[in-house]
């Protein structure tokens, strides 16, 4: 249930951003957020991260659809184990349904979060698919020190 909640909860506040985003901006035009470091940015991004594959917004919609569908496949059928994996899976996911709808309606996606210590502009299914990828990191961590820690312990009877 927490993970359906996760995905809802992403692919609701991702959708609502842009909606606002684009309903208080115009394409270019800026608005400070907090302080010298973020502010909000509107703008159309037909391609990837990094404006990669610009133009190919509707394959990497249809490659959106292609991913969730593995992930919520693999985790009915029991294969994410752990609360780390399922959270991971559910930021991933949300973030991924949130900017493949915009893919596949609009043919572009609504970026608009600009962090001025670095480059890129994101929204927020774009931070969603990272945390979910800084969750499957930490299940990785721990469950590498679980298995060195048994390993240990056998070694020491």
């Amino acid at each position: 249930m927490l993970f359906y909640l996760i995905v809802l909860i992403v692919t609701a506040a991702d959708q609502l951003s842009k909606i606002w985003i684009r309903s208080v901006l115009q394409v270019g035009e800026s608005m400070p957020f907090y302080k010298d470091f973020i502010s909000f940015t509107y703008y159309q991004n037909s391609g990837a991260a990094g404006s990669t594959l610009q133009g190919g917004a509707r394959y990497l919609g249809i490659l959106a659809v292609i991913i969730v569908a593995v992930i919520v496949y693999y985790r009915q059928k029991g294969k994410l184990p752990g609360v780390l994996k399922q959270c991971g899976a559910a930021f991933f996911v949300g973030g991924a349904i949130g900017n493949g709808f915009e893919r596949l309606w609009y043919g572009k996606v609504t970026d608009f979060i600009v962090f001025h210590s670095g480059n890129g502009v994101m929204n927020l299914a774009d931070l969603a698919i990272n945390a979910g990828v800084v969750f499957f990191v930490l299940d990785m961590f721990f469950s590498y020190r679980k298995k060195v820690a048994l390993t240990s312990k056998s070694s020491l009877e």
